[in-house]
């Protein structure tokens, strides 16, 4: 049971270390809300994932995997990344937003913990990796030690997404109030721009598919 919880690990480690529209939003939120603002996202985030698990083995991934459902999630994720993003860079550029050094403040951990999810949920890669990938994961849990087994992979898998982005939060978080407010705002554009390119990604691959 230990080689399931560890290679769990192993992988979710490698898939959260790679760039992608989760991270530059956890790194946005820690430059506004604070250090421990990765650790709310990533909740939604988990939540989200033992949904997926439930649904997979009611025999949706069936569905998750057809070409209707990657299109429909491509256009609709694409759409709300390039927002998020549009919304970023519009509201840097309009001086808008300015770094919050207040820690007393409130961070809307329930606005944070929707956002995990629908970040999540706009990526069509995230949920495609489930209906395949994950599958075979859960099912070789299942196989050896029944739902046990599937409980020690979905730990050892949320576990390495709490480390990294609790990491990357905490460190980003701790560090904003050195940060200019100019710097501050060119950081949001960047951000914004890489949503955007992620979302422009996933539409473009909608329409490929759909053609």
């Amino acid at each position: 049971m230990a080689m399931i919880f560890l290679s769990a690990l192993a992988v979710a480690f490698s898939g959260a270390m790679m760039p992608g529209p989760l991270l530059t939003y956890t790194i946005r939120q820690a430059l506004n809300t604070g250090p421990y603002s990765g650790f709310i996202i990533i909740f939604g985030h988990a939540v989200l994932e033992l949904i997926l698990i439930a649904l997979i083995f009611l025999g949706f991934d069936i569905i998750l995997q057809s070409d209707s459902a990657q299109i429909g999630i491509g256009f609709i994720g694409g759409l709300l990344l390039i927002y998020m993003g549009s919304d970023m860079i519009f509201s840097s550029l309009k001086k808008k937003i300015n770094i919050e050094v207040d820690e007393k403040k409130s961070s809307a951990g329930n606005i944070l913990f929707i956002s995990g999810m629908a970040v999540s949920a706009a990526n069509p890669y995230f949920l495609l990796w489930w209906a395949i990938i994950g599958l075979g994961f859960l099912i070789q849990a299942y196989k050896s030690f029944g739902i046990v087994g599937v409980f020690m992979f979905y730990i050892g898998h949320i576990l390495a997404d709490f480390i990294w982005y609790g990491l990357i939060s905490i460190i980003v978080g701790k560090t904003r109030k050195f940060i200019k407010q100019r710097l501050y705002r060119s950081v949001i554009v960047v951000l914004g721009s890489i949503l955007i390119f992620f979302g422009g990604s996933f539409f473009y691959n909608a329409i490929a598919v759909l053609v």
